[in-house]
């Protein structure tokens, strides 16, 4: 844990830091403070205009003060001069309550309240593309299969290895690497923490793998469906809960050997299937803060892929080890969550997973049928579960609908969210489209 910044800064031989904050869109913002300045800045945070990004702000608000939080600290392996280092908005005293990681920060301080530590692993996925972001960096990325391609990631090594070493210099335990269902896309996987520090990680890795793509003129991105008849970017994230944070946890709330139950009998407990009965009883409502842009609907409702399958759900469905589902518990103690995508937010995705687990926790809430089909093939035969949003104002409607998960997840938040969410739908549109010219000029 790093206490003071300054001492930090001379130990370490830094001399700037960037404190960063993460808007409702998602997008980081940072200002970078001298070393020399960094003790008043850890005192008192660095001021922005909250209005200036994307949050539910005018001009005549005061500063936002960005207070850094130490203990979040990260230099720069690529820069070792600067040290990133996630902040806490604050407002004439208090939290910004729409701020995303004040949200998550609240919600784990309710469930700790109830004994109960959420933790994580994400997995990431990712383009890389051409500088311009025009196609794949790749030319000879053109497998009708390209998933596991041994040539494909080794002709990308050069920049897989950096970020790869980077992760091992930081003590992040990634553990594997590959090649993706995409051409031109990779997954880089390391070990779980706790929610907090997740999405913490989940943060920097986005700004790290963008920065080594630059650096080799490349460009990564994230964004849900950028290259149409491939698939998409997926953000999956492997859940559990357990007794105690960090190194003191020492139980597993999900695990079981009782074999009780459909949930039980693939090693989840009654508290891991109660949380999972929540983000079945919330997903629709969920998938606005999970699947947050215009985009993001073309990947969840998308046909099948030049690969064969687009990896992505578009039913409210749980299994056991079986891709096809919204949700599926590979092995006892947790489960996988596949709906959220790559331009989920680090600190939401986290957020409203435990919000809708709390939920589900509190009000015993029952997950529902296993179906143990291929929803791919046979996903017509399932009556009843509800399908996932279509677009994303089917999704804000959803979300808006939802009083106990706006409700949890924060009301000012939600109002904040959905107002600006609601007005990127609206220039969404009203943007006239080559489509439109295609199809209606000569009607």
């Amino acid at each position: 844990m790093t206490k003071d910044l300054a001492a930090f800064a001379k130990k370490n031989g830094v001399k700037y830091f960037m404190i960063s904050f993460t808007d409702l869109f998602g997008g980081q913002r940072a200002k970078l403070v001298p070393a020399e300045a960094i003790a008043d800045m850890q005192a008192d945070g660095a001021g922005f205009a909250g209005f200036a990004t994307w949050l539910d702000m005018t001009p005549a608000h005061p500063d936002m003060l960005a207070v850094p939080d130490p203990d979040a600290v990260i230099q720069l392996p690529w820069k070792p001069e600067v040290a990133w280092v996630a902040a806490n908005c604050m407002m004439e005293g208090g939290e910004v309550a729409q701020a995303p990681r004040n949200v998550l920060r609240r919600l784990i301080v309710e469930a700790a309240g109830e004994g109960l530590y959420v933790k994580t692993g994400v997995e990431a996925e990712f383009f890389l593309l051409t500088a311009d972001g025009s196609q794949i960096s790749d030319p000879y990325d053109t497998a009708e299969k390209p998933c596991y391609d041994q040539q494909a990631v080794m002709r990308r090594y050069d920049v897989i290895r950096e970020i790869c070493d980077y992760m091992l210099a930081l003590g992040w335990a990634p553990y594997q690497t590959d090649h993706e269902d995409a051409n031109g896309q990779f997954e880089m996987n390391f070990g779980f923490a706790d929610a907090l520090v997740m999405a913490d990680k989940h943060s920097f890795f986005k700004f790290m793998v963008k920065s080594v793509a630059e650096k080799h003129g490349l460009r990564a991105t994230f964004m849900p469906k950028p290259i149409e008849g491939l698939t998409g970017n997926g953000c999956h994230a492997h859940v559990s809960v357990w007794d105690a944070p960090g190194d003191k946890a020492r139980k597993n709330m999900f695990a079981t050997s009782s074999g009780k139950g459909p949930a039980g009998e693939l090693g989840l407990s009654e508290t891991g299937a109660q949380f999972l009965g929540g983000i079945m009883k919330h997903a629709t409502a969920m998938a606005a803060i999970t699947n947050p842009t215009v985009n993001s609907y073309k990947r969840i409702n998308a046909p099948r892929t030049m690969s064969g399958a687009t990896w992505a759900p578009n039913t409210v469905t749980w299994t056991g080890n079986n891709r096809t589902h919204m949700v599926r518990v590979p092995g006892p103690g947790r489960f996988e969550l596949r709906l959220a995508d790559g331009a989920a937010n680090p600190y939401l995705l986290q957020a409203v997973i435990i919000a809708a687990g709390l939920d589900g926790i509190r009000s015993k809430a029952d997950p529902g049928r296993r179906y143990d089909i291929d929803m791919y093939a046979d996903g017509h035969k399932v009556k009843g579960a509800p399908k996932l949003p279509l677009n994303l104002l089917d999704a804000l409607r959803e979300f808006d609908r939802s009083k106990a998960l706006k409700s949890a997840i924060g009301d000012e938040f939600s109002a904040a969210f959905l107002k600006l969410k609601r007005r990127e739908w609206d220039s969404f549109v009203s943007h006239f489209s080559n489509w439109e010219r295609e199809h209606t000029l000569d009607i």
